[in-house]
């Protein structure tokens, strides 16, 4: 990857940001103190730590409980810290030790850096597959997406996406150490183990295809088991944690499950229901509701396995459908669901038109600023309606 293009990526994120920050003071005036979130006076630090960022500055200022709390009524595991993955927190603890600042300090700096390099890292995965101008574009819609406000906030998201970006560029480069390494630390990061298992499979079997004209040495095969031997462990590590504290082997689930309507994981049901939720207010909810659904799969899967996005190459093709597939499988859809959208981030080349092999898109900077001002409406929607919390109770963001 090229300085020029490094650093043309980070001012972009960088100006998005600050775009950001001005719409989050100004709803400062909007959050209403709430004593466990903000204490008695509000600030912009404080509406970095609503919400999730509250559970991690718990996580780093005190640890994770050795014994789940019980619901009083049902009796079972409710919700609790094991739901929220240990790297960001831990991290952050180590810096507010080094520096002696409070927790929304530490943390939102440490998200919006790790954005930053998440932007510059995608940047030049893409410009590996697409045009720079594509790549440096995508960026851009990227970071003016309506939840890309999470960047800059106590929350995983930008650590994740940190991580992420390493991780495909190792595997896109058959970098399978590198890859193993990463990958094992998107376990304690998010629980997105599955969908990069899958990625790595389709590039291990492509790299066998191609042993013919590239001869595949014995320690490219043991780096390359290793690798996908490291994504079974990866999600397995953060479970495995959770039973050894707490001495339960169901922790991690059990705790999940509380986050879940109806108190368990049920794949696929959840988006049923909520694709019926939405369409309430008519007749035949019942057959809106999955239609939808199915409609909104299948532009998807067209998406990626269209001729428009030949020019991402099959690992990144694999992550758009292998990613949606597992939050399918895992996620009750809700508001939440704009900040999983976020490492999505290739299809945003398709978006584009900029994903076609050998093609350079029309009206590149047309779309791009089109999509831009979109997200940044967006993230004004996403800050007063999720983030701003109004008691006694709210949607999440």
């Amino acid at each position: 990857m090229s300085r020029a293009l490094a650093l043309r990526a980070a001012g972009v994120y960088l100006v998005l940001r600050a775009v950001t920050t001005v719409m989050l003071l100004m709803a400062v005036g909007r959050q209403v103190p709430v004593e466990s979130w903000t204490g008695p006076t509000v600030d912009y630090f404080d509406m970095t730590v609503l919400w999730d960022g509250s559970w991690y500055r718990t996580i780093a200022e005190h640890g994770y409980p050795h014994q789940l709390p019980l619901d009083p009524v049902s009796g079972t595991p409710s919700q609790n810290a094991w739901a929220f993955y240990p790297l960001f927190p831990m991290l952050s603890r180590g810096l507010m030790g080094l520096t002696g600042l409070s927790f929304p300090v530490v943390a939102s700096t440490l998200a919006l850096l790790c954005g930053l390099g998440a932007a510059v890292l995608m940047a030049g995965l893409l410009a590996d597959r697409v045009p720079a101008k594509v790549a440096l574009a995508a960026v851009a819609v990227w970071a003016a997406f309506p939840a890309s406000v999470s960047l800059q906030l106590a929350y995983t998201e930008s650590l994740a996406m940190l991580v992420l970006c390493g991780f495909l560029w190792a595997v896109m480069r058959g970098r399978w150490s590198v890859a193993a390494a990463l990958v094992l630390v998107l376990g304690v990061t998010r629980p997105i183990a599955l969908p990069a298992a899958a990625v790595v499979v389709v590039a291990l079997v492509l790299r066998w295809r191609a042993r013919r004209t590239r001869r595949i040495t014995s320690g490219e095969y043991v780096a390359g088991a290793g690798a996908l031997v490291a994504c079974g462990v990866s999600g397995l590590i953060w479970p495995t944690i959770a039973w050894a504290v707490t001495g339960s082997p169901t922790a991690y689930t059990d705790t999940m499950a509380a986050w879940r309507a109806g108190g368990e994981i049920v794949p696929l049901k959840p988006w049923l229901w909520m694709s019926e939720w939405v369409f309430r207010d008519f007749d035949l909810a019942s057959t809106y509701g999955p239609v939808a659904l199915a409609l909104v799969a299948t532009v998807v899967v067209v998406m990626v396995l269209g001729p428009w996005a030949r020019g991402l190459g099959p690992e990144l093709r694999t992550w758009c459908l292998a990613y949606p597939a597992y939050l399918a499988l895992v996620l009750d859809p809700f508001t939440s669901i704009f900040r999983y959208l976020l490492p999505l981030f290739p299809l945003l080349v398709v978006m584009l038109g900029g994903g076609w092999a050998g093609r350079s898109p029309r009206w590149l900077s047309w779309r791009t600023g089109t999509l831009v001002v979109l997200g940044v409406v967006g993230q004004a929607f996403w800050i007063t309606e999720l983030l701003v919390f109004v008691p006694p109770s709210d949607y999440p963001p």
